[in-house]
This record gives structure tokens, C-alpha cells and sequence, in this order.
């Protein structure tokens, strides 16, 4: 089976490890082991000294009660044994293409997004039909054309909620619309909610779960947990269909959850009001310090993102985003995504939820740069 490149992993691999400035980290800045666990009351030395004997063994083929308990308790509508756990998120969306999507089926991917939502099914021999999402209309689907891109042969819509790489939100209002438009042709709605969980505002963010019975959430610890290392994501699905699937095609791609992810990612999870507050924290202040530097700077636009942790930055110079991304790093040390990683020109994709000094120093040191140009 052939596949495109995937440009914005094989970006990073490239020059993240070289960078001074790593705008592009998509992450919330990354937990220690010692930081989650005093988060979560518990004595550091004493706990490490305690699974110091833990045996690494396959445990629980499946994810442990108390992960499952974790998982389902970020939901409305979901319950533990609607998970599915996978090797991250990108194992999650995988196999959820890789099992509905046959050659013979149309389906639907909004763009920008990660390119796991396109690639996997054209390399499969589907047929795939972009719904492009403008910046003119804030990064939300046209509901109008999404209507235009379904028929009779359309198996799955995949959507990004909260969107990478535009940090967008799609409202409630507009998700029951979509749900309605794949009602209509009984399609699944993928939904990437890898960015869900930590609104502005502290309230509740609906999943495609508890709106859709044939809605697929993805969902894992890295970006909104801080916790990338742990490699741990999920699919959350009332479609018994769906799960029977993935539970079977698990066995080629993961076989069991990793004893130490699945334990620290129970921790978390039992502990998210504490993380997610320590995270808002963090975002909310680092897109204060985002949206203040783009209002001050004359030679870049954008779309204010109303949720998750990255953004695209418009310039005003005619250079190809890759080249700008390389000259950038060259001479100053920061790090972007370019927009061609997203099938887009004249922007730059920046991730803004790290340390808030390093942030404001990368942003001053890019505003130099810009003035030379």
C-alpha cells in the first residue's frame, strides 16, 4: 500500500530537536511524572519506589477499569465499555479508517486538518471529497457544501473539533447539522477531538458522541493532558458495529495497552479537574500574549482561536511557506509549521501553549525578523 508523506510529522522529525524557539509544539506544556503525581496528592518518591516491582507484563489486553472508568467520564453519553484504547490518537483515527473505509465508499474531510483524515482513505483506493474550511468564515464547515459532497455512497464525514490547525470550534447548533446532513445518507461522523476538554469558559465541550449514535470520538492524553509520552489514546463509540470492528482489527495493530501508560493515564484522568486547571490557566494567558503580539504586528492576520492550543499566522510576503519556515530557522532559531503541511500557502501553523516567556521571546525575536524582510 502506497501513502503520501506525512508532511507535518516528517517536519517536526526534521527540526524540532534543532530549534530555539519551538513555536510549533502543539502540546499544553508537557507534565512531569512527579508534577502529575503531586497534582494528584500523592507522594512522588514514595509512589516510584512502589511500582518499582510492577512487572512488564501485558495486564489488561483491553485498558484497565480504572482507565476505562477515566476515559468514559469525559463523556456524556459513553460508557466504559464503549472504548476502545489504541497506540495514541494517530493508532485511534488509523483504525477507525482502516476498518469502515473500503475502496468502493465516498467519504467526506474537512481540510485543513491532520492529514491522517485524507491520506489514509485515498492510499486505500477510496474516494475522498474535501470540505475546505476559509478563513473568511472563521475555519466552521459550510454546512451548504458539505450537503453537495454526500450521497448514497458516503460512509464517513471526518471533522476536527476543536480544529488543528486553525483553532477553530464548531457550535453545537452546526454539529447537529452535520449530524443530520450524515443522518441522511447513514454515514459516520469521525470527530479528532484530541483539543477537546478545556473551554474558555470552563463549561462543558459536547462530543459527536453525545450528539450522533454512529459518531467516532478520537481521543488521547498528549495535547490537552500534557502528557505525550504516555502514547495512550481511545475511540468512544455507541455504535456497536464500530466497536466489534476495532476490537478485532486491535489484535494486528496493539494488542494491549502498556502497563505504565495505562497506569499513569488512570491517574490523570481521575485527577483531569486538576490538570484542566492548571492547563485553562496556561492557554488562556498564552493566547492573551498571542492575540496582543498579531494585533501589533503589521505584517501578520489572523483568525483568533476559540479553542485548542495552535493557530495559523498569515503574512504578507510572497514566499512559499516551507521557504519562510527555512529561513526562519536558520537565522533566528524558530520554529513554525508551514502552512504547506495543511495543503495551505501564505500562512504558518504556531503552537502557543508552552512556557509564557518563551512564547513572548519567540514572538519578540520573530517581529526582528520580519522587519528585515
Amino acid at each position: 500500500m502506497k501513502i503520501k508523506t506525512f508532511k507535518v510529522e516528517q517536519w517536526m522529525d526534521k527540526y524540532e530537536n534543532d530549534a530555539v524557539y519551538n513555536l510549533a509544539e502543539t502540546c499544553i506544556d508537557s507534565l512531569s511524572l512527579r508534577e502529575l503525581l503531586t497534582l494528584a496528592g500523592e507522594n512522588p518518591e514514595e509512589f516510584l519506589a512502589g511500582i518499582a516491582d510492577m512487572r512488564m507484563t501485558y495486564s489488561h489486553i483491553h485498558g484497565s477499569p480504572a482507565l476505562l472508568d477515566g476515559i468514559s467520564s469525559l463523556y456524556k453519553k459513553i460508557g466504559p465499555s464503549q472504548i476502545v484504547p489504541t497506540h495514541g490518537a494517530v493508532g485511534a483515527n488509523n483504525m477507525a479508517i482502516m476498518t469502515i473505509i473500503e475502496p468502493k465508499d465516498n467519504m467526506v474531510s474537512v481540510m485543513p486538518t491532520y492529514q491522517q483524515h485524507y491520506s489514509i482513505p485515498e492510499s486505500i483506493g477510496a474516494e475522498v471529497r474535501i470540505l475546505q474550511l476559509k478563513p473568511e468564515n472563521k475555519f466552521l464547515p459550510d454546512l451548504s457544501e458539505l450537503k453537495k459532497l454526500v450521497d448514497k455512497n458516503t460512509k464517513m464525514i471526518t471533522i476536527n473539533n476543536p480544529n488543528n490547525p486553525s483553532g477553530s470550534w464548531i457550535p453545537s447548533g452546526i454539529m447537529e447539522e452535520i449530524v443530520e446532513i450524515a443522518r441522511s445518507v447513514d454515514a459516520y461522523v469521525l470527530c479528532d477531538e484530541v483539543y477537546r476538554g478545556i473551554s474558555e469558559d470552563g463549561s462543558y465541550m459536547p462530543s459527536i458522541v453525545d450528539l450522533y449514535d454512529k459518531g467516532i470520538s478520537v481521543g488521547s492524553m498528549s495535547k490537552v493532558f500534557s502528557l505525550a509520552g504516555l502514547r495512550m489514546g481511545w475511540i468512544a463509540t455507541r455504535s456497536s458495529e464500530v466497536l466489534a470492528a476495532a476490537r478485532e482489527r486491535r489484535d494486528y495493530d496493539t494488542i494491549s495497552c502498556g502497563v505504565l501508560d495505562d497506569l499513569f493515564a488512570s491517574i490523570a484522568l481521575k485527577n483531569k479537574d486538576a490538570i484542566f486547571a492548571r492547563n485553562r490557566k496556561i492557554i488562556l494567558r498564552n493566547r492573551e500574549i498571542l492575540d496582543k503580539w498579531v494585533q501589533g504586528e503589521k505584517h501578520i492576520s489572523y483568525v483568533r482561536p476559540e479553542a485548542g492550543t495552535t493557530a495559523l499566522l498569515y503574512y504578507d510576503f510572497d514566499i512559499p511557506s516551507k521557504e519562510f519556515c527555512i529561513e526562519l530557522m536558520k537565522k533566528t532559531g524558530i520554529m513554525f509549521t508551514p502552512g504547506e503541511c495543511f495543503e495551505l500557502e501564505g500562512c504558518v501553523r504556531i503552537g502557543y501553549a508552552f512556557d509564557s516567556k518563551e512564547l513572548e521571546v519567540g514572538l519578540n525575536k520573530f517581529s526582528e525578523y520580519l522587519a528585515t524582510l
